[in-house]
């Protein structure tokens, strides 16, 4: 039978562009993937989007969009900065993909008919960032305790999850399987933390929005964002719960990895375990909550202005670069850190200097000294002894660690080894031998252990730097490289061909002046004339309430109002239609140019202008609405 390895990675939110401490997570996932491929695995990687729910709802009512236009563009954003990482999923998944909707809806049916989920109120705080609810004492400095955003009173009718009816047997479970939560002290936090006093059960529907997939029983109920999402990692490979036996989640379920990050590890360790359960399906193999990537030591947030993007870097560093700094630099149980400096300074030195030069300095002298081609000459003098040794230590440390998914200290001893063949160069001297036409079998000797290095290190870095591996595998023309091939003397002749340069050094300040030019540039000029202050004092700005508002008979983007100014009332024609509905304007302060000279758009007159603001794209608009100021007031 084949090995098997099906590894899911949480599924993207699609609140706004992800950055780099998002992306981690699926650079991570495709590193292991790719390793586990390698090593002779038929493998499924899923990976997708999480689109429903409050915040998408509200996100998309500012951009004066639908929340389906919203989550369609995220969407493609998320894909976007995959493809620029080299991320390499086999399936996609959307929350809004129909097929899910679907066995959503019937998953919540078969828990409330069986007794699971119950009709309910709740009262009590709610976080709409995380999507989260939570009592009194979870809070931190009264706010939500995972991401810091002030929570809401919350009271509405629910539908609720019991949880307590599965609890010990939850605990008894990751108490019995050992690693289903990784790292350790991960798993010690939910035990001690959480599953130590009775759960409350978990609301699992809401009233107060409509962006989500609606109770099939009971309309005015959307589901909760927790059962929707969670059940992804099922109805991703097939799952069908009136014929459950789908060859692809039949072959590749229970999944080997959930990668989650810590943030969201409780709802994965404890919910998503108690819907499996109910639902009478068997539960994942393991769990494994990766640390944060912070900048300067701080977790990105657009709030805080310190998000940086993949794309960003990968103009800078390539995605190979990025892809070895997030997997090297982020340890498997601790956050890692992450500026362009410390990019910077690890690109080049592990992969410019350390693998990077040694590859082409290797090349460049089977070339000039052999021809192009060397071949195995046994030789086992002392500092042979040490590199060979050094090739043992290092495959079977990488093998082990690789397993245990402890990917930074993995890929650290493949940069051991090249640190060890920099270390062999320098004291063989191979240039040195070349002077001597009698040390010519040592040097090929030498030269060969040198490429028999690079080949071995390279099979190891692939899963990391799988863009670099391929330049050299073609060097080296060695083809279908797997890990059986991670032996010493495993390819004996070598007839090697031009290598360009993989990892050219860079100069750190060059990028932090070419940053500092694009934040420049972001400044935009103005587009018009600069006017005096004379020129603006002759607007005639006035608040405004719309009292009516229509839809213009003769052009789609135009909205006809009935502005109330003080004891007058102007008819104004505006272009918003686009991003506004009649309806939900009447009542609204606005700010209203009243001395415009009056003019006819599409047949119907229009006295005066509506002050907007926009982007510079014209993509979203929004009324500029004073938030004290009375009707009639004059605007200073």
């Amino acid at each position: 039978m084949d090995k098997k390895f099906y590894l899911t990675t949480a599924i993207a939110y699609t609140s706004s562009k992800p950055h780099i401490g998002n992306v981690y997570e699926a650079i991570l996932a495709d590193c292991i993937v790719r390793y586990k491929k390698k090593a002779g695995f038929k493998t499924y990687f899923m990976t997708g989007t999480d689109e429903h729910g409050q915040k998408i709802e509200r996100k998309a009512q500012s951009l004066g969009i639908t929340p389906k236009e919203h989550v369609d563009n995220i969407s493609n954003e998320v894909k976007k900065m995959y493809k620029v990482m080299d991320v390499e999923y086999d399936h996609f998944i959307r929350t809004t993909d129909d097929y899910h909707e679907r066995e959503v809806k019937m998953a919540f049916e078969k828990l409330y008919k069986q007794g699971d989920i119950y009709k309910g109120e709740y009262k009590g705080l709610y976080c709409v960032d995380c999507e989260s609810y939570y009592t009194e004492k979870d809070l931190v400095d009264g706010c939500c305790p995972d991401c810091g955003a002030k929570v809401e009173e919350a009271v509405e009718e629910a539908y609720f999850l019991r949880l307590e009816p599965y609890q010990q047997r939850l605990i008894d479970h990751i108490k019995n399987h050992k690693g289903f939560i990784e790292p350790e002290a991960r798993k010690n936090e939910m035990l001690n933390n959480f599953l130590k006093d009775p759960l409350p059960d978990l609301c699992v529907s809401r009233t107060s929005y409509k962006w989500g997939i609606p109770v099939s029983f009971d309309q005015k109920h959307v589901i909760y964002v927790w059962i929707d999402a969670l059940l992804n990692y099922i109805t991703g490979i097939g799952y069908h719960f009136d014929k459950p036996n789908e060859p692809l989640f039949e072959e590749f379920w229970p999944a080997n990895v959930h990668l989650i990050g810590k943030d969201i590890l409780r709802f994965h360790t404890i919910y998503w375990p108690i819907i499996l359960m109910a639902l009478g399906i068997e539960l994942p193999e393991k769990i494994l909550g990766h640390p944060w990537v912070l900048m300067n030591h701080n977790k990105m947030s657009k709030s805080k202005g310190n998000t940086i993007y993949a794309d960003d870097l990968a103009n800078y560093f390539g995605s190979d670069g990025v892809r070895y700094y997030c997997l090297h630099e982020i340890p498997y149980a601790a956050d890692g850190n992450l500026t362009y400096e410390l990019l910077c300074e690890r690109y080049n030195s592990d992969l410019a200097n350390t693998y990077g030069n040694l590859v082409s300095r290797s090349i460049a002298m089977v070339k000039k000294y052999f021809d192009n081609q060397v071949i195995n000459n046994v030789s086992n003098n002392a500092m042979d002894k040490n590199l060979k040794e050094q090739i043992v230590s290092s495959v079977n440390n990488y093998k082990k660690l690789m397993d245990e998914y402890k990917v930074a200290d993995g890929l650290e001893e493949a940069m051991k080894l090249l640190r060890v063949a920099n270390k062999y160069i320098d004291e063989t001297s191979p240039w040195v031998l070349a002077k001597n036409p009698d040390m010519k079998p040592l040097l090929k000797t030498v030269l060969y252990n040198l490429l028999e290095a690079i080949r071995i290190s390279t099979i190891m870095l692939e899963p990391a730097i799988p863009n670099a591996a391929k330049k050299v595998y073609a060097a080296l023309k060695t083809e279908n490289i797997t890990f059986d091939d991670l032996e010493y003397g495993k390819h004996a002749i070598y007839q090697v061909g031009d290598c360009e340069v993989l990892f050219k050094r860079l100069d750190i300040n060059e990028i932090l002046a070419s940053l500092e030019k694009k934040e420049e540039e972001k400044v935009v000029p103005p587009s018009k004339p600069l006017i005096s202050i004379d020129d603006f004092d002759k607007l005639d700005l006035e608040v405004g309430q719309i009292i009516e508002a229509n839809n213009h008979p003769q052009a789609d983007k135009l909205l006809v109002f009935k502005v109330q100014l003080g004891h007058e009332v102007r008819q104004i024609v505006s272009g918003i239609a686009k991003f506004y509905k009649p309806a939900e304007l009447v009542g609204k302060k606005v700010i209203v140019v009243k001395n415009l000279k009056p003019i006819k758009l599409r047949g119907v007159e229009s006295n005066g202008m509506l002050l907007c603001a926009s982007d510079k794209d014209d993509k979203h608009l929004e009324l500029i609405s004073p938030i004290e100021a009375l009707v009639g007031d004059e605007v200073r």
